[in-house]
């Protein structure tokens, strides 16, 4: 590796103030940005993510840190898919969602909506909770070697009835942990997403009414 590859890799790119790199205020925690690599309802990297870390508010960090500080005493830890998303990233979804031709993830991850229904069904908007700053898609892991995700029901990300929190069709050890989920980050005070059982939103967010567009390098 060259010295200028090191360097490179040892830097560490400016925030805007009120943010701050999750690993920072979360040491160890693990992080898998989805949209950074293909494994996602696109099926490629959605433009705007460059890395594999995560950005949260500084408000938002502290409260998932208190989070995970109340799962590490049971071997049990978060793991993240999504955190800070900028506009550009919403704006690659709305132009895929608009190419209905391209439905080759469809049988993954939205098997029964049809791809010109994810706009009025709100899997896809021109606006993100996300682009504020202060919102997570997230599970729980066993703090194993490698990690095991809990049982959720549902794969991140799959647009369906099945990945609402409160689906009915769940087996009684899905709907548990779906609840743990929710109630610990109830608890510090993350107010859930009623479609998805991952996406949670911090109640007093600091940018309530601001959409960022920076990309994290």
């Amino acid at each position: 590796m060259s010295i200028a590859t090191l360097c490179i890799a040892s830097v560490t790119w400016a925030l805007p103030t009120g943010f701050v790199y999750i690993d920072d205020e979360i040491p160890g925690i693990q992080v898998d940005l989805r949209y950074a690599g293909s494994n996602n309802f696109v099926g490629r990297p959605i433009i705007g993510y460059v890395t594999n870390r995560a950005v949260l508010t500084t408000q938002a960090a502290k409260a998932l840190s208190r989070v995970q500080a109340d799962l590490k005493p049971f071997g049990l830890e978060l793991l993240l898919y999504d955190a800070y998303r900028p506009q550009r990233a919403v704006d690659d979804f709305v132009a895929w969602a608009k190419d209905i031709a391209d439905t080759r993830t469809k049988a993954e991850f939205y098997p029964q909506v049809a791809k010109d229904n994810l706009f009025s069904e709100g899997y896809i908007a021109e606006r993100s909770g996300h682009s504020r700053g202060s919102t997570v898609d997230l599970t729980i892991i066993w703090s194993t070697s490698p990690p095991k995700a809990l049982n959720m029901g549902t794969k991140f990300d799959f647009f369906g009835l099945e990945s609402w929190p409160k689906y009915g069709g769940a087996s009684a050890e899905q709907r548990a942990n779906r609840l743990l989920l929710r109630l610990l980050m109830l608890k510090y005070g993350f107010k859930p997403y009623e479609m998805e059982w991952w996406h949670f939103t911090l109640e007093n967010e600091p940018f309530p009414d601001t959409y960022f567009n920076f990309v994290v390098n």
